[in-house]
């Protein structure tokens, strides 16, 4: 792609985006006639492209088109996809819309967080292949992150030990949302549930497998994709230790 890898702005010299220069200087176009779009309208346009069709569809020359400039003049905004990428994430946690102040319950508002986040990422498909990553945080994802340190305040841990549970917190919703839109992308086609079902029996009831029999007797109806959540989640949270 033309000119990702090189430097620019966004980026350090040794390689890399540059959080400085990313979100604490304003984005300027370079010499010549003003463009007729902003870095905020690329965003948009770059999120709407993953929205619709994934990560691997935004492209520097796609975007281009789809805020009708050249490729070249996004260069000074974007100088390359993972410059985008930063820019996209850090927009759409602005759609994370914290609840009210932390009530003193830090298990139950951290619940609220996950939950939050994991609504926020079944939105947009792409985000856990794009946190995947290490990421610069920006200004919307530090609002996000100071309410969530502020709900696990009274949890008695220091601030290093809340950076790593929110780290944790968010690696797992990630790659739970993440397993929840590849099961449901790989949907069993008529019959094939019904099919697995009567292996499975047929295999709990060889007396080879006494441990998988016991666990499928007691597995009872399958979960909705809310319930697998809600109990995964509480097995994370109830198990941190506050001390």
């Amino acid at each position: 792609m033309p000119g990702e890898g090189k430097s620019g702005e966004g980026r350090s010299g040794a390689g890399g985006v540059d959080p400085e220069r990313l979100w604490l200087r304003p984005a300027e176009p370079r010499r010549g006639r003003r463009p007729s779009f902003t870095r905020e309208a690329i965003t948009v346009a770059a999120v709407a492209v993953a929205d619709a069709e994934g990560l691997e569809a935004v492209t520097m020359r796609r975007v281009a088109a789809e805020v009708g400039a050249g490729v070249m003049s996004l260069y000074s905004y974007a100088p390359d996809k993972e410059t985008l990428l930063e820019l996209m994430v850090d927009h759409v946690s602005a759609e994370l819309a914290v609840p009210a102040p932390p009530t003193g319950d830090w298990r139950a508002g951290l619940k609220a967080v996950a939950r939050l986040q994991r609504a926020h990422m079944l939105r947009h498909p792409w985000l856990p292949a794009a946190l995947s990553t290490r990421r610069s945080p920006g200004p919307n994802t530090l609002a996000f992150l100071e309410h969530v340190l502020a709900v696990l305040r009274p949890s008695g841990l220091d601030g290093a030990a809340r950076l790593e549970v929110f780290a944790q917190l968010t690696g797992f919703v990630a790659g739970h949302v993440g397993y929840e839109i590849a099961q449901a992308r790989a949907a069993l086609p008529p019959g094939r549930a019904e099919a697995e079902a009567r292996y499975l029996a047929a295999v709990a009831a060889d007396g080879r497998h006494p441990e998988l029999a016991e666990a499928l007797a007691s597995a009872g109806s399958p979960p909705t994709p809310d319930d697998t959540f809600a109990r995964f989640l509480d097995r994370l949270v109830d198990g941190l230790d506050s001390t």
